[in-house]
């Protein structure tokens, strides 16, 4: 016999960026109205709360725990079982209409999130080389972004669905119909991943993999993750009050305004996660952090709408080319049978700093002032950027935590 075998890559990645294209048409709209629904359905202010906490609490406590398992079972399964879970979710939405009801719902959202990404980008780690790994990883963000956007507009049209019958007009949409529709999407993944997705770990791998070393390049990276997200997530509680209180408008205009860079991260960062690939991971993560440096610090001076809708495509677009360079690195960093555990520390870091950071602007902004979160977030980044640039050494492509 001649030649190679064809390289799994191409199809696996395929049926993985369907089952997530499906499972994200919620993601951005649930985010955007689940205040909204809260309040429909009774809920007050601190219980509103709760039902982010819940969902962020689920991930933190989850995930190292998943990382774990991955490299001890598999990962098909526990993929599988993380778009079972957000059908659930989607399903309790639509039937049960109790606040209760949401917070549970909520609970197993996290629980779900942290079985889907950390599978999705494990499973991504294994079928794809490190010199495609950027580009595989951009592939799967891009798969994501549309899928929110499909879900977004679908999901308004099916809220605001009418008909005109014998002069009279009839509104149709609902909650339920809304999160019924979710629910099936989510039902839709599941086949397809049921169906086409095979196990990217070798049976005889697992339990039999070794501790990851915490070398120099992990443990600055951990460290990093932590303080990104703490710092990002700084001005996630009051970035849309204060951007209505300067710029003068209201929730809707500042979602088309935030609409170029949804498009950026919706049909880019599978072709800017190739130049993580040519021209290595550390210089696109740099350059994210510092666009988003940058940003930060420009948003307390807006004058306007347009201005906005710039600013946020042009982070959008660093960021997308720096976010699949990071994903990538993890990959690099770990060794063929520890990746599970590695990503489920990763994205353990990044979850408790996104846990603390909004208490800590919620601080600057009433003690310091409405502009102090955005100064100190852009602070933080910029000195994170100067770090990884200075410190982060990474001795070659083939770089892996144990040998």
């Amino acid at each position: 016999m001649s030649g190679e075998a064809p390289s799994p890559q191409a199809p696996v990645l395929r049926t993985l960026q369907r089952a997530v294209f499906y499972v994200s048409l919620p993601f951005f709209i649930l985010a955007l109205l689940l205040p909204v629904y809260g309040r429909e359905v009774g809920a007050d202010v601190v219980e509103i709360g709760l039902f982010f906490s819940a969902f962020s609490f689920m991930t933190v406590l989850l995930r190292p725990v998943v990382g774990w398992a991955l490299d001890r079972y598999g990962r098909r399964r526990f993929f599988l079982f993380g778009l079972a879970g957000y059908a659930l979710t989607m399903l309790g939405f639509a039937f049960i209409d109790r606040v209760w009801g949401i917070l549970l719902a909520r609970i197993l959202q996290g629980a779900a999130s942290s079985l889907l990404w950390l599978s999705a980008r494990t499973i991504t780690a294994d079928v794809s080389a490190e010199e495609g790994r950027g580009l595989a990883f951009g592939g799967i963000a891009q798969a994501s972004s549309q899928g929110s956007i499909v879900g977004t507009f679908i999901g308004f049209v099916l809220l605001n669905a009418r008909v005109s019958l014998d002069g009279q007009v009839y509104h149709l949409g609902s909650w339920p119909l809304l999160f019924g529709f979710y629910g099936l999407a989510s039902l839709v993944a599941l086949v397809v991943a049921w169906r086409k997705l095979p196990e990217t770990t070798a049976r005889q791998e697992r339990g039999l993999s070794r501790p990851i070393v915490w070398s120099r390049p992990w443990v600055l990276l951990l460290l990093v993750t932590l303080v990104t997200g703490a710092s990002a997530a700084m001005i996630s509680p009051i970035l849309i009050v204060f951007l209505q209180d300067r710029l003068g408008v209201g929730v809707d205009v500042l979602a088309w305004a935030f609409l170029p860079s949804g498009l950026v991260w919706a049909f880019l960062p599978r072709y800017l996660g190739r130049l993580a690939d040519r021209f290595g991971r550390k210089p696109l993560m740099v350059l994210g952090l510092v666009a988003a440096a940058v940003t930060s610090f420009v948003i307390p001076h807006l004058a306007n709408v347009i201005a906005l809708a710039a600013l946020w495509a042009w982070q959008a677009l660093c960021y997308a080319a720096g976010d699949p360079a990071e994903q990538a690195l993890v990959a690099d960093l770990a060794g063929n049978d520890q990746r599970g555990c590695a990503y489920g520390l990763y994205a353990f870091a990044a979850d408790l700093g996104a846990t603390i950071g909004p208490l800590g602007g919620a601080w600057l902004y009433q003690h310091q002032g409405a502009r102090w979160p955005f100064y100190t977030n852009g602070i933080v980044l910029a000195l994170c950027a100067v770090v990884l640039w200075l410190w982060l050494r990474l001795p070659g492509r083939d770089t892996v935590l144990s040998e």
